[in-house]
């Protein structure tokens, strides 16, 4: 059974589209009333190959992600229930030591490149929306992002665009759209879509309320 007056809200898109953009403004209006799961944060554990080889993988493709696992405390953090998340490292390519435990509140925000291509996990969010942002800028973004804070090259970010998120893009996250009930242009930066979802929120909170 869920628990009452949880609002789940699924926030999608490409790499570098601004998901975590919009999460932020979110947090910064409602923050301790918010709880957030990243999909990131359940790739794969694979303690069994050389940084090398996990080098090599591809991290955008849908089989990356224990997605099972996410749906599982999803659901949990519904039912008001608090979870044990797992937590990536991105250094060094693999899930660290470290659990973060996360307690429901009451919005649940779920952000993730490939969340809305799962039917288990899909199913779960009220409300979803889809980031939606041309392929250049996302690109610089994330060439900006990977290099300051990831320790990468600009040629290895670049070479794994081409390899992997662009196709994946093309054959997975595009797709999904379909799936979402608001497509937000523009990016994280929309106002107009942002001051809507503070909106529904705030309504959210206060029928919570009373």
């Amino acid at each position: 059974m869920m628990a009452p007056d949880i609002l789940t809200i699924g926030i999608a898109g490409g790499s570098g589209s601004g998901k975590s953009t919009l999460v932020d403004s979110l947090m910064e209006h409602f923050g301790e009333d918010i709880c957030i799961l990243h999909h990131d944060n359940y790739y794969r554990a694979h303690d069994d190959l050389t940084y090398e080889e996990r080098c090599g993988l591809n991290y955008d493709h849908p089989d990356a992600f224990e997605t099972a696992l996410m749906t599982e405390q999803l659901e949990l953090l519904r039912k008001g229930r608090p979870i044990r998340c797992p937590v990536y490292d991105f250094t060094v390519h693999n899930r660290s030591n470290e659990i973060l435990d996360v307690f429901p509140g009451k919005v649940i925000l779920v952000e993730g490149i490939l969340i809305f291509t799962e039917p288990a996990l899909t199913c779960q969010m009220d409300i979803k929306v889809f980031v939606d942002t041309d392929a250049d800028i996302r690109l610089g973004r994330r060439v900006l992002r990977d290099t300051k804070e990831r320790g990468r090259s600009i040629q290895s970010v670049v070479d794994q665009w081409e390899n992997t998120v662009k196709p994946m893009h093309e054959l997975y996250v595009e797709p999904s759209k379909k799936n979402a009930d608001i497509v937000v242009p523009q990016g994280g930066r929309n106002s107009v879509a942002l001051d809507l979802l503070i909106g529904r929120i705030r309504s959210h909170l206060d029928h919570a309320v009373s």
